[in-house]
């Protein structure tokens, strides 16, 4: 992306949780959003990597009767 602006619209009741988490927490609004966006790019990175290796797993894993199903003895 070339362009660094980059328009948000948020709901009423996310800016409301902004401002009454960010008086809670004693944070800064832009700082909540900052550790709430890492936190879920690590978990989609981490449901992509599980769905990958799932797929894997798929293609190279055989249980016993497949394996041996088309083998002539």
């Amino acid at each position: 992306m070339n362009d660094n602006n980059i328009q948000l619209e948020l709901t009423y009741k996310t800016i409301e949780n902004l401002e009454t988490f960010s008086q809670l927490l004693n944070k800064d609004i832009n700082l909540i959003l900052e550790e709430a966006l890492s936190q879920y790019f690590e978990n989609e990175e981490k449901k992509i990597l599980e769905k990958n290796q799932e797929d894997n797993n798929m293609m190279t894993n055989l249980d016993f009767d497949e394996f041996w199903d088309e083998v002539d003895i």
